[in-house]
């Protein structure tokens, strides 16, 4: 396309509605959401993971045991319990998880990563390093504010106390 659409947007909208930034930032963080969700699904796709699979797997390898309370697992990605049950089926499915009974309490469900889970999490680590997780047009300096920007409006949601 030879024009920034969002940025033709932003001029529309100021001439119909008024201030358009917040619009415009919405808009473009919107838009690198869906971008950087393709490419990295793309680099995990030989694994065959999605990034969604993929975090819920390293969330694993970071615990002290590897396993983890679903209801934890949701809470740490700030993900709907719906979507946790989705993804633990299907890494169970392909041998990356396992589910067993929580035995502190008996009734719960821990998922646990599997020797494999950790070999796969182990080549897709590397396969998005080496891809700089599709960011490498930033520099590192661009990077953390970035992160700290986008902290701000974490913050200001409830993800947790800044």
């Amino acid at each position: 396309m030879p024009f920034d659409p969002i940025e033709r947007a932003a001029d529309t909208w100021r001439a119909r509605f008024g201030p358009s930034s917040a619009m415009a930032a919405v808009t473009s963080i919107m838009r690198a959401h869906q971008i950087l969700l393709s490419q990295l699904d793309t680099l995990l796709k030989p694994h065959d993971l999605t990034f969604a699979r993929y975090e819920a797997l390293v969330l694993l390898t970071f615990s002290k045991t590897g396993a983890l309370p679903l209801s934890k697992i949701g809470e740490r990605l700030m993900v709907h319990p719906t979507s946790v049950t989705n993804t633990v089926d299907r890494l169970e499915r392909a041998g990356l998880v396992r589910r067993m009974r929580n035995p502190k309490d008996g009734r719960g469900v821990l998922a646990e990563i599997t020797d494999d889970g950790r070999e796969v999490v182990d080549r897709a680590t590397e396969a998005l390093m080496g891809a700089g997780f599709a960011m490498t047009m930033y520099g590192e300096d661009e990077l953390q504010q970035m992160f700290g920007l986008l902290r701000t409006l974490r913050v200001a949601a409830g993800d947790f106390g800044g």
